[in-house]
């Protein structure tokens, strides 16, 4: 009688090339999880940076301030920081000095693991 089963040997080789195999599966998965979260974050960022920033220049004042999207946009935030724009170095720029403000808008998602920075100019309110 001819016996036609598997050793223990194959099947041990078998379950480790499947076990290495599945590993690597899953590792391309995750990564491709992560870069699919970051492309949608730079993506959408530096559209909301660019629509809160276009509400800003669209107020009398902007005031250093923070927030987030709203419902429709989950998990981003943004951050504003409002400071006077100074030019040191050049007699032409210097005439400047007290008539800008520099805005400084920072739109964050996910535990601020991701951020993008937009730095934008207006006149002051004076």
């Amino acid at each position: 009688m001819k016996n036609t089963g598997f050793t223990l040997l194959e099947v041990m080789i078998a379950v480790a090339i499947l076990g290495i195999s599945l590993t690597s599966l899953f590792g391309s998965q995750s990564s491709s999880v992560a870069l699919a979260a970051e492309t949608r974050f730079n993506i959408q960022a530096p559209l909301l940076a660019q629509m809160k920033l276009a509400k800003l220049h669209s107020d009398e004042a902007a005031i250093t301030d923070s927030g987030n999207f709203g419902d429709e946009f989950k998990g981003f935030k943004w951050e504003l920081t409002v400071e006077e724009a100074l030019f040191e170095g050049s007699t032409t720029l210097e005439q400047l000095n007290g008539t800008l403000q520099h805005l400084i808008l920072v739109v964050s998602w996910g535990d601020d693991l991701y951020s993008y920075q937009l730095d934008s100019y207006r006149r002051s309110e004076q």
